[in-house]
């Protein structure tokens, strides 16, 4: 059976000679692999349409075992991502994490439309790529069931691992993170002490609701230190 699906492509590898194996993050299907048969023909019109970052209408068809990409018609590839190394392997952190979080067969409209504007502020920078990291983070959580509560009787966010105490600036960023319309959702900035915070606490509640060495992140770090983030 043929399907249409708005979807990016979170992943692929080589299989075979010719072939890739595509993972796609569909709004309609949630996560799914498919193959891209003759993708890695140099004349192939699967070839470009099955790299990380592209976002549009794939056509697939349904076997009994797996999904095959049958055509793509690409929207957006983000190509300014493949520009700047740290926001490349930023970009490609963000679908690690998507693909952690999401399951086939269960919608993913939030994720998918988080996903992409997260991948759209790093490309404006407006704000900085750690801020952006850190909204993505617990936005993604937030949508996943995961998100702290804040209880004003001792004025603190708590998760099931225990309770953080945030500046009142920190706390409302939190929240607006958690709550605020996706299309605004990368629309504010913080002073640098509020950034220390953030990066602390939402780091912290991340970590431990995640059971995963994320292999990009390890990638991006080393980059930072080496300087390619300046």
């Amino acid at each position: 059976m043929k399907e249409k699906v708005v979807a990016m492509v979170l992943s692929s590898a080589t299989i075979g000679e010719y072939d890739k194996r595509v993972v796609l993050l569909s709004r309609e299907l949630g996560r799914i692999s498919a193959f891209a048969r003759g993708a890695r023909r140099p004349k192939s019109q699967l070839a470009a349409v099955t790299e990380t970052f592209c976002f549009g209408e794939f056509f697939i068809y349904r076997g009994r075992d797996y999904y095959t990409i049958e055509e793509v018609r690409i929207a957006n590839y983000f190509p300014e991502l493949r520009t700047d190394l740290v926001k490349l392997y930023m970009g490609m952190y963000f679908c690690e994490v998507a693909d952690y979080f999401t399951r086939e067969g269960l919608k993913a409209s939030d994720e998918l439309e988080l996903l992409y504007r997260a991948l759209m502020a790093l490309i404006v920078g407006a704000i900085s790529d750690d801020l952006i990291r850190r909204i993505y983070e617990l936005r993604f959580l937030a949508v996943s069931g995961y998100a702290p509560y804040y209880d004003a009787s001792d004025e603190c966010w708590h998760d099931d691992s225990g309770a953080w105490k945030l500046s009142p600036t920190a706390s409302y960023a939190v929240g607006q993170v958690i709550s605020r319309d996706m299309s605004r959702l990368f629309g504010f900035s913080v002073s640098e002490d509020v950034m220390a915070e953030l990066d602390r606490c939402i780091g912290t509640f991340f970590k431990k609701n995640t059971d995963k060495e994320f292999a990009t992140l390890a990638t991006l770090k080393q980059f930072m230190v080496a300087g390619f983030d300046k």
